[in-house]
This record gives structure tokens, C-alpha cells and sequence, in this order.
């Protein structure tokens, strides 16, 4: 046994700890081995304990445990696998493979396990053993024999754990793909089960997502919901493969939302429709949570925060009363006190939409959360702003302490916010240039600097700032977008704009946003009974107040101006402070 300096110990240390803890982690089976003996375990112990130990073969155990535990494993381990390999007992073997973890030597491990695999080839925990350690040691297309055979020989209840635990255990592989490659081979007999078919497509698809092969993720994912359309793995693996960007995804989670989903899955939707500003489609899922789900507070909380942005501030005010409510029930806790800070943050952002700035202290008044000192004192400063106390609410979150740089950031981010909230745009992007300079490849930050130099009445500065992203990152959507709808905005270079936009939508296909866009741009070019219908479709996706404004301004210019009007109002419903539709109005002469 060889020994080594202090980082080689290091590293064979987290080997050894990788190896015992994925020995419960990765396969649950194996904890129920000594409680259930398999046939292949009762034989192998009824073997052992007919076997006479000689004196000898006694005298060189003791001497190997006494001599590991003294200090020197090397020896130790050298005697008790020599016992094992005359004796043929699979405790020694496994005892000898954990001497060496525990001296943190993987080659060794790895030697202990081949010897007794090779003594005991129906041993399934000497198989086991071999396949965890090949593993750690990152030789995974070794791996390939021992793990088909662990799923061939294991009994069905165990096999299926066994399967949903596989990207775990090849979690550290360094080569994903070989990895993914390795566990699709071994994994081919069950593709068809229909018991163990849907795990091992979503075993295989996780591997996939971990080798960013986009494309085989989502094969797998339509494999296993094609198997069994109620499988919540694959529906997960859905959702992060919409978080990626891959948009056909989202028909396979519909496809699993028409059963009977779990309703953390529609939530775990919801947010993400919430976050890319689908507000309506956000809405269905919540409501569905709701009706289905009466008692499930997170749901009360999102759809309040729906609501809010909707304008619909009575609607919000009852269901964040509804998700306090579900809280008075709980004991003291952090997370307790966390969802109480959310909805008083809530309550004081209606009270605020609602002009009464004095009940908006009030609520902000009642946390007590020191993590949420910055958001709190950011509704503060727009409180004394919306007041007319700009120079104030300015100074407040300047005053916020800091702990790191982070905070730093996030401290500008809130001071931009306010002035971008006043109107004071100019400001509002000098001052995201310094938070820009805090991570210049930041593309979402260089995108808002981007937008509001657009407000600040920079176009140029706009394009060159979008242009940048798109460089780095061509299917950054939001920026193709962007520029596209600023020079359609403009009435400048149509054709390249449709360009842009179109090019946004193959990314983000059907996005009401990007939608509105091409809307306003075929309006530009003169199309504009094309423009009417793919803003209808986008204003049916999304009720926001800007796509409202382009939908009734098409109907203004095809003399429907009653539908126009009922549209405008609608807008106003959302937000009656926009400005876009506000001087869509003054410019048509149109009253509501």
C-alpha cells in the first residue's frame, strides 16, 4: 500500500466519501440487503459459516484488523485479502475493499472488488461494489459490464430504484456523453417495459441534460410520457428543457398537465410562465391549483403576485389574505416568517397601486426579516418618490448596508429601478452603466442599459448595446426582439426588422411578446389586416397594456374604433399609468 502526501490524501479522502455515501445514496436496494437476504447472500453466508477457519487463516485476520487499525492499512489490508481469497469469503472481500476506501487508495478498492467479483461472480454486492468504485474512479466505460449486470440480476422493486438513481451515481463523470452513452446501452432491454420503460427514459434523458444534448433529452422525454403520460420525472425534465430554451418541450408537458399532475409541477409552470411574462397562461395553471388545491399556500401567494400585475388589485388583496391565512395555522419558523415578508411586500404593493401611501408603511413596517432589508427599503424609496421625495428615496437606499459586493450591485439595481419608475431615464442609464461595469458579459444586465438608453432617447447607443449581446449570444431572443421592434417603432429599415423578429420567434416560438412585435411590424409595412390578426392572437395569449395599445391602434386605423376603444380600456384596466398607451391616445385624439 502506498502512501501520499497531504493533497493525494486529500482527493483519495473525497474518493472514499463518494464511494460509502453513494453505497445508500445511489442505489436504495442495497439498504435493505442485510435486513432481506437474497437467495445469492443466504448461500454465499451458509458457505462461510461451514467453513472451518484454521488457526493460521484466524491468526492472519486478527492480525490484519489489528494492524489497519494501528496505523498501517497497507498490511492490514494485504493480509485480510489474502484470507479472503483463500478462504473465498465475501465479508473479507468487503472487508478488504473498505479498508482501502477508508486508507483512501482507489486502485486498491478497485483490485479488492475485481478479486471479489472474479471469487464470487454471482455476488451482486461485489458487482455493486465494482460498479460504485469504477465510477468514482471516473473509468466509466468500464463501468458499462458491471452496471448491466447489477440491472439484470436485480428483482424488479429494486430494479426501478435502481434505474431513477443512475444520474446520480454518474454524476461526477467528467465525460457526460460517455456517461449518457453507457447507462442508454446498459438501459436498452427496459426502453419498452412498461413498468421500468418510462424510469429508464427519464434516467436517460437526465444524462442527456447533463451532457447538454438538448436534442436526445427531449427523445427521451417524448419516449417516456409516450409510455406513461402521468410520469411527474419526465414532466419535470419538460420543464428544465423549457428553462434551456427548447421550446418543443412545452407540448410534452401538456401533454402530461391534461392527466392528473401534481400541482408542484403547475406551479413549478406557472412561475416560469410568470417569468417570461405569460401572464394569462400563468393565470390557468394557478387557478387550477387553487380549485384542486385549496390548502396549498404557494399558490394563494403567485396567484396574488398574477393579480398585482394585471391591475386586478382586489382579486390580489383576497388571495395574498388567503395565503396569510393558510399561514396563521404553522409554528414559528424562518420559512414562516420568510412567507409572511412576501405577503406583506404584496399588501403594501396594492396599497401603493391604490395611493394609500401611509397603509403601504404599515405593512412594510411589520417585517422583520433582516434578509429582506434591501427589497423593504426599495419600497420605501419608491413610496417617498411616488410622493415626490426623489432626492430621499435615493439617500434611503444608499444608506442600506452592504455586506459584499453583491449587495453592492443589487443596491444600484434598486436605486436604477426607482428612477426608471419616476421617469428619470437619462439617470436611470448612467447609472446600470456602473452596474454594467460590475460584470460587462452580463447580458441581461447590458440588455436593460440597452433598454433604457432606448428611454433616454439613445437609439444608436440601443443598437450597438443589443448588437453586443447578439454577438456573444445569437439566440438571445429579447435583444433580437428588441432591436427589431425599436426600428419598427422608428419606421426605419422594416424589412430587417421583420428579419430580427422572426429570427427571435424560431427561438421563442409563439412568445406574445415577440408576437407583438411582428404585429406592429407588419403594421408598419401596410399590412394591416395581417397585423390585426397576429395581435389578436398575441392580446388572446397576454392582456398587457402594450400589446393592447398596438391592437387598438390596427382596429383605430380599420375604422373599428368601438372594438378599439373596449381594447384601450381594457389597457387602461392593466395599467393606467403606461406611457405607450397613453400617447397612442393623445396622438389618435382617442377618449375611452
Amino acid at each position: 500500500m502506498d502512501y501520499y502526501g497531504p493533497m493525494e490524501l486529500l482527493q483519495r479522502f473525497r474518493f472514499a466519501a463518494f464511494v460509502l455515501a453513494t453505497a445508500a445514496a445511489t442505489w436504495p436496494a442495497l439498504a435493505q440487503t442485510q435486513a432481506h437476504a437474497t437467495p445469492e447472500s443466504e448461500e454465499e453466508d451458509s458457505d462461510d459459516a461451514n467453513a472451518a477457519l484454521t488457526a493460521e487463516l484466524f491468526y492472519e485476520l486478527l492480525l490484519g484488523e489489528m494492524t489497519a487499525s494501528s496505523g498501517d492499512p497497507g498490511t492490514g489490508y494485504n493480509l485480510i485479502l489474502d484470507a479472503a481469497r483463500r478462504s473465498r469469503d465475501g465479508r473479507l472481500y468487503r472487508r478488504a475493499t473498505e479498508i482501502a476506501l477508508q486508507a483512501r487508495s482507489g486502485e486498491s478498492a478497485l483490485a479488492a472488488a475485481r478479486a471479489w467479483q472474479q471469487a464470487l461472480p454471482q455476488s451482486r454486492e461485489a458487482n455493486r461494489y465494482l460498479l460504485r468504485i469504477l465510477v468514482a474512479l471516473n473509468r466509466i466505460g468500464e463501468s458499462a459490464a458491471p452496471l448491466r449486470q447489477e440491472l439484470a440480476n436485480a428483482p424488479t422493486r429494486d430494479r426501478i430504484a435502481n434505474i431513477r438513481a443512475l444520474p446520480l451515481l454518474y454524476a461526477r463523470a467528467s465525460d457526460k456523453a460517455l456517461a449518457a452513452r453507457v447507462v442508454r446501452q446498459a438501459l436498452e432491454d427496459e426502453l419498452s417495459h412498461p413498468a421500468a420503460g418510462p424510469a429508464a427514459w427519464v434516467a436517460i434523458g437526465r444524462m442527456y441534460f447533463a451532457a447538454d444534448d438538448k436534442a436526445r433529452t427531449l427523445e427521451a422525454t417524448g419516449n417516456a410520457l409516450a409510455l406513461d403520460a402521468n410520469d411527474e420525472g419526465a414532466a419535470m425534465l419538460a420543464l428544465q428543457l423549457m428553462e434551456a430554451g427548447v421550446a418543443e418541450a412545452e407540448p410534452l408537458l401538456s401533454r402530461y398537465l391534461t392527466g392528473k399532475p401534481l400541482p408542484e409541477v403547475r406551479l413549478a409552470y406557472a412561475r416560469m410562465l410568470l417569468e417570461s411574462q405569460r401572464l394569462s397562461d400563468a393565470q390557468a395553471q394557478v387557478q387550477a391549483v387553487t380549485r384542486e388545491h385549496p390548502d396549498m399556500a404557494e399558490a394563494w401567494l403567485i396567484q396574488a403576485t398574477l393579480d398585482l400585475q394585471t391591475g386586478r388589485l382586489a382579486e390580489a388583496e383576497s388571495a395574498v389574505q388567503q395565503f396569510t391565512r393558510l399561514q396563521d395555522g404553522l409554528p414559528a419558523s424562518e420559512q414562516r416568517k420568510h412567507a409572511l415578508t412576501q405577503s406583506y411586500l404584496l399588501q403594501a404593493q396594492i396599497a401603493e397601486k391604490r395611493g394609500n401611501f401611509a397603509l403601504a408603511e404599515s405593512w412594510l413596517n411589520r417585517i422583520e426579516d433582516a434578509a429582506e432589508r434591501l427589497p423593504v427599503q426599495g419600497r420605501r424609496a419608491t413610496l417617498l418618490a411616488r410622493q415626490g421625495r426623489l432626492a430621499e428615496a435615493r439617500a434611503l437606499i444608499r444608506a442600506t448596508p452592504a455586506k459584499g459586493a453583491d449587495d453592492e450591485r443589487l443596491k444600484l439595481q434598486a436605486e436604477v429601478q426607482l428612477l426608471r419608475e419616476v421617469g428619470e431615464y437619462q439617470q436611470a442609464y448612467e447609472l446600470q452603466a456602473k452596474v454594467v461595469a460590475m460584470a460587462p458579459q452580463d447580458n441581461d444586465l447590458v440588455y436593460d442599459q440597452a433598454m433604457l438608453a432606448d428611454k433616454a432617447g439613445k437609439p444608436q447607443e440601443m443598437e450597438r448595446l443589443l448588437r453586443s449581446i447578439i454577438a456573444r449570444k445569437p439566440d438571445y431572443h429579447h435583444a433580437l426582439n428588441a432591436l427589431g421592434f425599436s426600428l419598427a417603432d422608428r419606421g426605419v429599415r422594416l424589412q430587417e426588422a421583420r428579419t430580427l423578429i422572426m429570427k427571435a420567434l424560431e427561438y421563442a416560438p409563439e412568445d406574445p411578446f415577440i408576437t407583438d412585435s411582428l404585429g406592429w411590424v407588419e403594421f408598419r409595412l401596410g399590412n394591416r389586416k395581417e397585423a390585426l390578426a397576429i395581435l389578436e392572437r398575441a392580446f388572446k395569449r397576454q392582456q398587457d397594456v402594450e400589446i393592447a395599445a398596438h391592437l387598438g391602434e390596427v382596429l383605430w386605423s380599420l375604422g373599428q374604433r368601438e372594438r378599439a376603444l373596449a381594447i384601450w380600456r381594457e389597457g387602461l384596466r392593466i395599467n393606467q399609468d403606461n406611457s405607450t398607451l397613453k400617447d397612442t391616445l393623445k396622438r389618435l385624439g382617442a377618449q375611452p
